[in-house]
Parts: C-alpha cells; structure tokens; sequence
C-alpha cells in the first residue's frame, strides 16, 4: 500500500513538473512570436526609409544633416534587429524616430515636398508602421513580463532553472524619446 501512495505522489509530482514545463515553453515561444511581430514591422519599415529619403533628396536645398542622421539611425536599427540586441534596438529606434520627426517637422518649410503624393503616400504609410511597432513594443514586453515573472515564481523557478529557461530583456526607450518634444528647435 505504501508503495503505491508512493508511486502515486511520484506520478503527481511528475505530471505536475510536465506540466510546469509545458507552460514555460509557451511562455518562452510568446516571447519569441512577439519578437518575430516586431521584426516583420520593422523590416517594412527599413525597406520605406530609402524612398522617403530619395523622395526629400530631390529637393536640393533639403537639409542633408538631417537625411544623414535618418539613414545612419536607420543603419544602427538594421544591425540591432539582425543581433536581436534588444537594448541596442530600443536606443536606435529612439534616434530614428527622433530622426524621422525631424523630417516630417523641416519637410513643413518645403511646400513643393509637402505637396508631393510620394512624400505623403510615404508619410502616412511610415507614420502607420511607427503606431503599429509601438503596439507591438507594447506586446513584446508584456510578454517579457509574463516569462520573467514565470520563471522567478516558486516552483516554476525550479524547472525553469533545470532547463535553462532564461530572463529576457524588455524593449525599453532612451530618456531622450521619453523626454517631451522640443518644438522651438523643430522649427527653427
């Protein structure tokens, strides 16, 4: 009789752990598809940049400082995303956008670009994919959340520690993208 109570505390106990691993597993693989969500906006992203610049090029007297800075951050994103350096990419994307604010702001004092339906069309299309990766951040470290929370809580901790389930780092903003905008330098 023993031996069964036995056994059956042992079966409990193993089902229970299978159990415990199958959920980390699921939590671990919402991390990775709110990854993979924030990668495909991103490349649709990285692939609207050159147009938008090649459109503000054909304006001459368009400043050239600020493509240069767009293209440079675009640069950093691309290197950050392909490494998945979560760190880096949230200090990259903070210079694009501000980067990317930048020429939507000068862009007002050309009214010829303005006026272009490309530019527009870009425009509008880049601003969508900038709402749409903001929501997704939003995924993204909310599924971080859930697996740094699993894995710290007793007994989860124990499995996660057994089979190197490990803590991910949350998509978080430099203090200058959180910093509110300065219009007067925008526009001057």
């Amino acid at each position: 009789m023993a031996l069964l109570i036995f056994l059956g505390i042992v079966a409990v106990l193993l089902f229970y752990g299978i159990g415990l691993y199958n959920h980390l597993v699921n939590v671990k693989h919402a991390v990775a598809k709110a990854w993979a969500n924030i990668d495909v906006l991103l490349k649709q992203r990285h692939d609207e940049l050159p147009k938008l610049v090649e459109v503000c090029k054909q304006y001459k007297q368009f400043e050239q400082s600020t493509l240069q800075k767009v293209i440079e951050a675009r640069s950093q994103v691309q290197i950050a995303r392909e490494r998945q350096d979560i760190p880096a990419l949230g200090q990259a994307e903070g210079m694009l956008r501000m980067g990317l604010g930048n020429i939507f702001a000068v862009a007002e004092a050309y009214p010829e670009l303005k006026a272009n339906e490309h530019f527009m069309q870009l425009q509008t299309r880049i601003t969508s994919l900038e709402n749409g990766i903001a929501d997704r951040r939003e995924l993204y470290n909310e599924s971080v959340n859930i697996n740094n929370v699993q894995i710290e809580v007793f007994p989860a901790s124990i499995v996660a520690k057994l089979f190197n389930f490990g803590e991910k780092p949350l998509l978080e903003f430099s203090a200058s993208e959180k910093a509110d905008v300065d219009m007067k330098q925008l526009f001057s």
